[in-house]
């Protein structure tokens, strides 16, 4: 396969681990007209009790877009199964709609390399390994907030009134828009932007 990142966190990423993660990425090999690069995460926590959770996340950069896929697993060789499984299915996916789109000749070529469709973005994010939909999203409603400037610790409090999941508002430090959410593991995170 082409080029990726292999990072280990809190695991001691061996050669017999690199040389399975090795293996599971070539079977993408037949993507990879569609493929431009990617980062392999490998992730070892405890959970409770000594009980150790290993989570494998990928990222693949297609043209135009992203595929991501996230798994967790007690056995870290299993993670990564499960995982690359989940990116076969979805790397067919974008394949079998970019020949479709082709064929209607909604797809460009460009330096040689097959370009994904120029009418819009491929953006594919799932931990849901059965339920992979790759059609654009529609907006489907539209809101105007007031930017109040605040602390983030205070727009994880309106986050948290609200019940929602996010929360927009304005840095009152940074002066500059901003989004808290909550992540996976019941922290907080901030999403700022990098001019």
């Amino acid at each position: 396969m082409q080029i990726y990142k292999l990072i280990g966190r809190n695991v001691d990423v061996t050669d017999a681990l690199k040389d399975y993660v090795n293996e599971k990425m070539d079977r993408l090999e037949r993507f990879h007209d569609h493929i431009t690069d990617a980062k392999v995460v490998l992730t070892v926590r405890d959970v409770r009790d000594n009980m150790r959770r290993n989570r494998v996340e990928v990222q693949i950069n297609v043209p135009n877009g992203i595929i991501r896929a996230e798994e967790h697993h007690a056995d870290m060789y299993a993670a990564i199964d499960m995982v690359g499984d989940v990116l076969e299915r979805q790397l067919r996916k974008v394949k079998t709609r970019y020949l479709q789109r082709r064929q209607t000749g909604e797809v460009e070529e460009q330096n040689g390399m097959v370009g994904a469709p120029v009418t819009d973005d491929v953006v594919v994010t799932t931990d849901d390994t059965d339920d992979i939909d790759i059609t654009m999203p529609e907006i489907v409603r539209s809101k105007k907030v007031d930017m109040r400037p605040m602390s983030p610790e205070d727009a994880v409090i309106q986050m948290e009134a609200l019940h929602h999941d996010f929360y927009f508002f304005l840095n009152a430090a940074t002066e500059q828009c901003a989004i808290v959410y909550r992540r996976k593991d019941g922290n907080y995170g901030v999403i700022e932007p990098n001019f």
